[in-house]
């Protein structure tokens, strides 16, 4: 498993936090630990199963910014 904190400095509320532990949850092989306070997104995955730019569409897929990612 890989691990890698993202950098989501455009949420901002629950409703974000649970809009992006959704989005993830639906990816194989994927876990997240959504920071709101620190604006950051800790995930843990298997890039065989899901690459690491999988991830990344699907919390911009969301309407969010990753930055650094």
């Amino acid at each position: 498993m890989d691990e890698k904190i993202l950098n989501v400095p455009d949420m901002t509320c629950g409703h974000c936090k649970a809009s992006i532990e959704g989005a993830l949850g639906k990816l194989s092989g994927v876990q997240c630990e959504v920071k709101l306070e620190a604006k950051e997104v800790k995930v843990r995955f298997d890039p065989a199963a899901t690459p690491l730019t999988s991830i990344v569409d699907a919390i911009e897929g969301q309407g969010f910014t990753v930055a650094g990612g």
